[in-house]
């Protein structure tokens, strides 16, 4: 930062409705709590603002309230000029240091009137296909669902344990022409995980995610998995990565783990190099998180961005959702 220039922080928690409840083999919810930093920059040139919103996560010790104040913790700091890189050793992943990593390449975005993939050596995202959420609930509501978004191409399954196999065969019949995969929360144990698998490839599942709980997954590397099975507690950021390879197929990469588009960026990059598929998701959230995880999804072979889709209401400016295909944000809402 140059001498005269005065960089602010400021950050709240914002909340919107989810249409219905959103289910998963934890629990369920009705709203999306969101926690939204912005940076302010003031010089001689004038005034520019950078946002970036995260989703703190209860199933790594992450509440609302303590994102907030591990962003504002951070004020000092970017008052003294932290910066980007800076920012990737002064905080641990998460959900906190993904806010503010993206706000921070918004800000970088708008202060060099250029879009934020130029300034990363990236090519101009394109609209990508996203998949579209089935809840967990009884083998009859996920049909009703299902059929509900049948032409849909791309569903995303939520499964929990006993009952799955009942589940996703409902699922599939109610969508026959949709490309299903399965999320499995960690739902499943060692003396269940073949029996799943198989009753998934049957109903032509085409991946399978995390379906032990992570650190207790070693199984996945003994057994034929008859279906691409990917990561998703059990990677967070590059550390770590080289050991799953014999566990996993693929690996979900969402910025709230990586604490950030920086390190998600140098994960896709490394996971790939270990030839490992790549997925983008995202946790239920408005576009402003959908926006950044745009540009690490042109490298994936599955995406799921859909959290706007599961909402009542999106932010004001949020993304062009057109049926499952989304398309690249405006300089106006990020980046």
């Amino acid at each position: 930062m140059t001498s005269g220039n005065i960089q602010t922080l400021s950050a709240g928690i914002e909340r919107f409705p989810i249409a219905g409840s959103f289910t998963i083999s934890r629990g369920a919810k009705t709203e999306a709590v969101v926690v939204v930093a912005e940076i302010t920059r003031l010089t001689e040139a004038g005034r520019t603002r950078g946002v970036g919103e995260c989703t703190p996560y209860p199933r790594y010790g992450e509440t609302p309230e303590a994102t907030l104040a591990a962003i504002m913790a951070m004020q000092g700091a970017l008052a003294a000029g932290l910066d980007r890189a800076g920012l990737q050793t002064a905080m641990a992943p998460g959900a906190a240091r993904n806010a503010l990593d993206c706000a921070l390449l918004d800000l970088e975005a708008k202060t060099a009137g250029r879009r934020v993939w130029e300034l990363l050596g990236r090519a101009a995202p394109q609209p990508l296909t996203t998949a579209y959420t089935i809840s967990l609930g009884t083998p009859e509501a996920m049909a009703q669902a299902a059929a509900r978004a049948a032409t849909r191409p791309l569903l995303k399954v939520k499964l929990g344990g006993d009952g799955d196999g009942a589940r996703i065969r409902a699922v599939r019949a109610a969508a026959p022409d949709a490309e299903l995969i399965v999320d499995a929360n960690e739902a499943w144990r060692d003396e269940t995980l073949e029996s799943h698998l198989a009753d998934c490839a049957e109903a032509g599942v085409t991946l399978v995610e995390q379906p032990l709980p992570a650190g207790k997954d070693a199984l996945l590397g003994r057994i034929r998995r008859p279906i691409a099975v990917c990561a998703d507690e059990s990677v967070h950021a590059r550390d770590g990565l080289a050991a799953l390879r014999d566990r996993y197929d693929a690996i979900n990469i969402k910025l709230d783990k990586t604490g950030g588009l920086t390190e998600a960026l140098g994960l896709a990059d490394a996971a790939q190099a270990l030839g490992f598929d790549l997925m983008v998701g995202c946790m239920v959230a408005t576009s402003l998180a959908m926006a950044p995880a745009l540009v690490v999804a042109q490298q994936a072979r599955v995406v799921d961005l859909d959290g706007p889709l599961l909402l009542a209401r999106d932010r004001d400016g949020g993304l062009r959702y057109d049926g499952s295909t989304i398309y690249p944000p405006d300089a106006s809402l990020w980046g």
